[in-house]
Parts: structure tokens; sequence; C-alpha cells
């Protein structure tokens, strides 16, 4: 049965973050997931999750700097370095959160990038994956890669499902798994019925996201069918998360309708919630 984990980089913006927990666990989730933990102290995140009763499932290892435009640097050729930094400081706050996954960012081209510059991208990409696997292995945590589209990334290094899966298969590590985003998936290759039936049974995809498309609001507003899609999911044995890692259109709360009229989520904590009795 599908499982949803709140990110609470897109939801619950209405509040402070540290605030989005508490959001979060009233509205019925039991995991969150979210961009980047480093702005916190660990023990601050810790708390919040036990406070709450609530799983860490997935954050982003750092990724270079991020307010210059920068989104990743696992493909960067002359950052091993910075790289190798990062992954240290992502596995210590996976260790103290709880955490088993962390998405590892490759980075964006260089404008009109040569076949040279990509085939040294994907070197050291590659490379950098090796190294960055074998460390979190050994703290047992996943490391994960995502296709992003180019519309709402331009430049960015990974796009398509295949490419990553063979990434994963080229580096052969069994902690390096596959991010893979529906909304991101639909806008450039579509076929999303395919690809789960496909992709979830090769066991190299760990984690699933779901938006809406075009605009990234619920997953039911735009020309997704959720409902079909989750069947689906739910027919292939995903064992995983599914993050909700959309753009509340107007609210947060009062746009889960999609997950309070699913059929997956009539468990007692939410039949509380929505009698109106604390859960």
């Amino acid at each position: 049965m599908p499982r949803f984990a709140a990110n609470l980089s897109m939801m619950y913006t209405e509040v402070d973050f540290l605030d989005r927990f508490s959001a979060a666990s009233a509205d019925g989730f039991e995991a969150v997931e979210y961009l980047f933990p480093y702005a916190y102290e660990p023990a601050e995140l810790r708390r919040r999750l036990d406070e709450h009763g609530l799983r860490q499932v997935l954050f982003n290892a750092p990724p270079g700097d991020w307010d210059s435009g920068e989104r990743g640097i696992a493909s960067l050729p002359g950052r091993e370095g910075e790289l190798r930094s990062g992954i240290g400081r992502a596995l210590e706050y996976a260790a103290a959160l709880g955490c088993g996954q962390v998405h590892v960012m490759a980075g964006l081209l260089p404008r009109e990038a040569t076949a040279t510059q990509r085939a040294a991208h994907r070197d050291t990409y590659l490379s950098n994956l090796a190294w960055a696997a074998e460390r979190a292995a050994a703290v047992d945590v996943d490391l994960l890669i995502e296709p992003i589209n180019g519309r709402d990334m331009p430049g960015y290094f990974l796009h398509r499902q295949a490419d990553a899966h063979a990434l994963v298969q080229e580096v052969g590590a069994s902690n390096l798994k596959v991010q893979l985003d529906l909304y991101h998936c639909q806008i450039v290759e579509g076929d999303l019925t395919t690809t789960l039936r496909r992709d979830l049974p090769t066991g190299r995809v760990a984690h699933l996201q779901i938006a809406g498309v075009p605009d990234r609001h619920e997953p039911d507003r735009g020309e997704l069918n959720v409902r079909h899609l989750l069947d689906v999911v739910d027919e292939l044995g995903f064992d995983g998360w599914i993050g909700c890692e959309y753009i509340p259109q107007a609210g947060t709360s009062e746009g889960l309708g999609w997950l309070k009229d699913n059929r997956w989520l009539k468990n007692e904590r939410w039949l509380k919630n929505d009698r109106g009795e604390h859960a």
C-alpha cells in the first residue's frame, strides 16, 4: 500500500519551517522529506520528528551555492573535494535523523556544452557516485539520483529515466538507486504507466514523488490520473515512500482532499482527523 511523505520545503509554507512538522502530523502524515536540513541543528530536527511521531525519509546532499543558482556538484569536474565534504556532512545528518536516503544532485551543464564536456561531466558523476555510495553503504544509507526536467531546471545534467538507470547499473553499488518523480517524468517523457511497470520491478527505484502537471500543484490538478497511477504503484508492490513534492494551490491542508478521499489513506489516524478527533 502506498505510503506518503509531506515535502516540507513546498508544503505548509503558511508557517515557519520548524512548525511544519506539527502541521504535517496533524494532517495525518507519518513521514516527511525536504530539500536541505543544514540551516538547523540535527538535534532540533530530530526533536521535531520525535515529538510528532514522524519519520525522515529523504533530503538532499549539499548542492553547492544554491542561492547563486547551483543545483548540485556531483557531475562538476574540479569540485570533487567539495562533493566529498558535502557527502560527509549529509551522512552525519542522516545518522542523526534516522534517514536512510540522501539525494545527490548532479549539477548543471555549461550552456552549449560540447560532447567532450558532457563526457567529462558523466565521468566525474560516475566517479563521485561510486565514492559516495561506498561511504554511504558503511552507514546503511541509500544514495539517490533523480532525472529533472529542463523546463524547471534548465541545463540539469540528468533528464531521462533510462540514463539514470544506466548510471546506477554502471556504478554497480547496491545502495545507489533512482528517485522517480512522476512530475518531471511526465514533462520529459510521459508514458508514466509504462515507466512504472518497466522500472519498479527492477528494484532500482527507491523513492517516488508526485505533483500535478503542468503547474506542480496538487496531484489531482492537471493532466495526470493520480488514482490510476497509485493503483499501478500498488499493483507492483512498491514498498518505498511517495513524496508529495508539490506547491499547494490554495493552502496545504485545504488541498489534501485528493489524499483523504483516496482509499490508500483510510486508516485510523486519518479517520480520526476526518471526525474532528485528536489523532
